[in-house]
């Protein structure tokens, strides 16, 4: 999926998390990580972007992520829905991001 424009998906409400990504240069993902546990759950939030553009097949772009508390789920559909919205696409494909959690 190629990320074509910058876009957003969730709020600053406590038990979520805001999702931005921007398209940049080069094949690689960036995460910048505002969480208030980030010390404690910084690297499996960071983890599960990472694993979620990867499913996605999304390269060349940098994540800014400012987190409330979410869980895993939330930062998942979070993620899913502002590459969609920067990828212009409208279609999900449910039944195969369902098959990644099992």
């Amino acid at each position: 999926m190629e990320i074509l424009q910058n876009a957003v998906s969730g709020t600053m409400e406590s038990s979520d998390i805001q999702i931005t990504v921007q398209p940049i240069d080069g094949n690689e993902i960036q995460i910048d990580l505002d969480s208030s546990v980030e010390k404690q759950f910084g690297r499996k939030i960071r983890q599960v972007i990472t694993e979620t553009l990867e499913h996605l097949d999304v390269q060349g772009v940098k994540v800014t992520a400012v987190d409330k508390g979410a869980l895993d789920c939330t930062i998942q559909a979070r993620t899913i829905t502002a590459a969609h919205r920067a990828a212009k696409q409208e279609h999900y494909d449910w039944k195969e991001i369902d098959s990644w959690n099992n």
